[in-house]
């Protein structure tokens, strides 16, 4: 399971790193519009602090406009992901750009069917938004698993990166369904490791451990 952190903050990543498991970030304009900074530029700097893929989304819609935007992205960077949208025009690009080397992460993904055109069409990534299909009233991690159980049964090498995480559960879910990515808030980051149990046991063993003989 690598973890991504999905933000365009540099002081998030900047945490995220020196705890050091960090395996990449996702990013789009609503989160760069936060930032109060330039779309390009933002990007660019966040690839020269974290080394694995950072997705970066176009903005154009048409087919010919997506290819013509992914290619100036993709080259921002090395480690640059272009995001493109789950549509018609989305599929065609990304199997054009699939075929130039170009690593695609088709977003807003809600269905299997979706996923299995995303794969189809050379996806790298296949981003579900789960936290959002809950939001219509329908199951996200049933979606998530049926997708990965999909692309086990044809072996496609597309790999399925977890969006809209909304909190701890999720990402266990994610690990148990066999997800290959989990994307995720800062917020939900720091809160991975968390447990009031373990607490409970520092402050215990912390206790106790004045109470031992000097001598």
């Amino acid at each position: 399971m690598k973890i991504f952190l999905d933000t365009a903050n540099l002081d998030e990543i900047r945490k995220a790193i020196g705890y050091g498991f960090i395996d990449g970030v996702t990013t789009n304009p609503s989160l760069v519009k936060k930032e109060g900074i330039s779309y390009e530029r933002r990007i660019k700097e966040i690839c020269e602090i974290v080394e694995g893929p950072i997705s970066a989304e176009c903005i154009t819609e048409g087919t010919d406009d997506l290819i013509q935007e992914s290619r100036v992205i993709s080259k921002w960077a090395r480690n640059v992901v272009v995001k493109i949208p789950m549509t018609w025009s989305g599929l065609k690009a990304t199997k054009v750009l699939s075929v130039d080397g170009i690593k695609v992460n088709m977003t807003l993904c809600f269905s299997v069917t979706q996923a299995l055109f995303a794969a189809k069409a050379g996806a790298f990534f296949i981003s579900p938004f789960i936290g959002r299909i809950d939001d219509m009233g329908e199951n996200g991690l049933k979606v998530l698993s049926d997708i990965v159980q999909t692309y086990k049964n044809y072996s496609f090498k597309t790999q399925v990166l977890t969006a809209s995480v909304r909190h701890v559960g999720h990402v266990i879910d994610a690990c148990t369904i066999g997800a290959d990515i989990v994307t995720l808030p800062f917020s939900v980051y720091e809160k991975l490791i968390s447990h009031p149990l373990t607490d409970k046991g520092l402050e215990i063993f912390r206790n106790d451990s004045l109470k031992i003989p000097k001598k």
